[in-house]
């Protein structure tokens, strides 16, 4: 099993196919919801093309060094959003599922969290893994060989605020 190294091209280009394999599919939703952290930046992205309210879940299951250890599903009492309630029609994604785990608790959390009752929930990840639990309903590659991704981003959880500083007035000398 090698890694996988994703460039910030790669990943907004790995986006812009989940979304039209979405769109393809022909399936109307009326709210997105991402789960943050790895989620938000694909939430926020297919909220913009698709013109949909975005709500926030935040989880966490990595932690230790280089976040690659798989730890118990933390998940937020509360989910943050700017309409007065959760669409019907859910369209729940992530970056990706590895163990399927988040997916698979989440969805009922949000059937129990809605004050409306929710018709459906689908899901959606950049990359779906052979190994999980769970297959999502639209993803835009499958991973047979289950990689570690290293995914553009990766690089701000390995710098402080002060090293971030230094090398920005190297630049600037």
């Amino acid at each position: 099993m090698s890694d996988l190294y994703v460039s910030w091209s790669d990943y907004h280009h790995k986006i812009e196919q989940l979304a039209v394999k979405i769109y393809q599919s022909g399936w109307q939703f009326n709210q997105i919801v991402c789960l943050a952290r790895g989620g938000l930046r694909v939430g926020d992205i297919l909220s913009r093309i698709y013109d949909l309210p975005l709500a926030i879940l935040s989880t966490s299951s990595y932690n230790g060094a280089g976040k690659q250890e798989r730890g118990g599903l933390i998940v937020s009492p509360h989910l943050t959003m700017t309409t007065e309630s959760l669409g019907s029609r859910i369209l729940l994604v992530d970056d990706l599922v590895d163990s399927g785990i988040t997916l698979k608790e989440t969805i009922p959390w949000l059937k129990e969290y809605s004050l409306v009752a929710i018709e459906e929930i689908r899901t959606a990840v950049i990359w779906y893994k052979a190994c999980s639990a769970i297959a999502p309903d639209y993803y835009a590659d499958y991973l047979p060989d289950n990689p570690w991704i290293h995914q553009p981003f990766e690089m701000y959880e390995h710098i402080t605020p002060e090293e971030l500083a230094e090398k920005q007035n190297l630049a600037i000398t």
